[in-house]
């Protein structure tokens, strides 16, 4: 559903290189090459190669540089500011991955927010604890992603879900066989890492993963001692390690020299019954870096906007309710994707349920 009647003097608008500010001549996470980007995270639909010049928070750039090489890169801290044309930007906390920042942009009075990924739950003071928490910053115009926007997605306390973590990894370990872990390299993988209980024994990462893990001690997020699987001097070692790695290593060469071992999921999308199946792992836990429905519903409340667009997800539904609730909504159509099926195998995507009634 596109933006219906979009003024002409809009703050940020939708381009084929993705979304541009006219008044400041940059744009916000393009995916198509352009003179200047601001980037609001890591991930690779947000964050590509071939910009001429790149502008994303102090924190993200040990995993922008690790991710996309020499870039010329200008950070700010959180909270800072810059100002381009007469437009003053700064970046805020998003609490999605290390370094994620929403986008504020004021010009002549006016205030819009470009949100990038973010995650905050329905649950109380329930923050990532591997990034700044998402911070909720006053606009005229929100614009939300919408990953998990549907009243069916409803996150458990992370503590909950850990502790299932910790019994299924302790059960295989007493069985004396490796749990392998599936979850994003850049992102959930350290989330997994920050919450698992590193008493029950060893943690040994995909190769992916461990210059990810380097980025975010660099930046003083604390995470338990990890060893890759061609380091590993003993393989009896495997037989209570806990074994994280992205979902792509599934049923390949790699993952088979683990030897007998249980496999896991940890995603969102493990709210969905049959994702496991499709997967093809023995255990899903649900746990997302992304907001879900009442997430997304506080987030938004927060910013005080009157207008509001959605970007990727399901945007239909939300722009109905935002619309129910006398916001003005609409949406952009962006070619931004989900973060925990990005290395996924090509069938990993589960089919989206079909849309609640109102």
């Amino acid at each position: 559903m596109p933006v219906p009647s979009l003024p002409a003097d809009d703050l940020v608008v939708l381009r084929p290189e993705g979304l541009y500010c006219p008044p400041g001549d940059f744009h916000i996470d393009p995916w198509r090459p352009v003179a200047r980007a601001v980037v609001t995270h890591a991930h690779a639909d947000h964050a590509r190669r071939g910009h001429g010049a790149y502008l994303a928070s102090a924190p993200s750039a040990g995993v922008l540089r690790a991710r996309l090489g020499d870039i010329t890169l200008q950070t700010l801290s959180y909270g800072e500011t810059v100002c381009w044309n007469g437009v003053t930007v700064s970046l805020h906390p998003a609490g999605h991955v290390l370094g994620s920042a929403q986008v504020r942009i004021a010009h002549a009075g006016r205030v819009w927010v470009a949100s990038g990924d973010y995650f905050t739950s329905g649950v109380a003071d329930d923050t990532n604890p591997t990034c700044d928490p998402f911070e909720p910053v006053r606009c005229d115009c929100f614009i939300t992603e919408s990953t998990f926007g549907l009243p069916i997605y409803r996150w458990r306390a992370q503590a909950e879900v850990f502790a299932e973590v910790d019994a299924w990894w302790r059960s295989n370990a007493d069985a004396g066989r490796a749990s392998l872990l599936l979850g994003y390299s850049f992102g959930k993988a350290q989330r997994l890492l920050a919450g698992v209980d590193p008493s029950i024994g060893r943690i040994v990462v995909h190769g992916a993963v461990e210059p990810l893990n380097r980025a975010y001690r660099d930046a003083g997020v604390a995470l338990p001692e990890t060893v890759t699987l061609d380091a590993l001097r003993d393989s009896a070692d495997l037989r209570r390690a806990l074994v994280v790695a992205p979902p792509a290593v599934l049923g390949s060469a790699w993952s088979r020299r683990l030897g007998v071992h249980g496999d896991a999921f940890a995603s969102g999308w493990m709210q969905l019954r049959g994702a496991r199946r499709r997967q093809g792992v023995d255990r899903g836990f649900v746990l997302s870096d992304h907001a879900d429905w009442p997430g997304l519903q506080r987030a938004i409340a927060a910013t005080g906007a009157e207008r509001v667009i959605v970007t990727h997800g399901y945007e239909a539904v939300m722009v109905r309710w935002l619309q129910q609730q006398g916001l003005q909504a609409g949406s952009f159509q962006t070619a931004f994707g989900d973060d925990d099926l990005l290395d996924a195998l090509p069938d990993a995507a589960p089919a989206a349920p079909a849309a609640p009634p109102a």
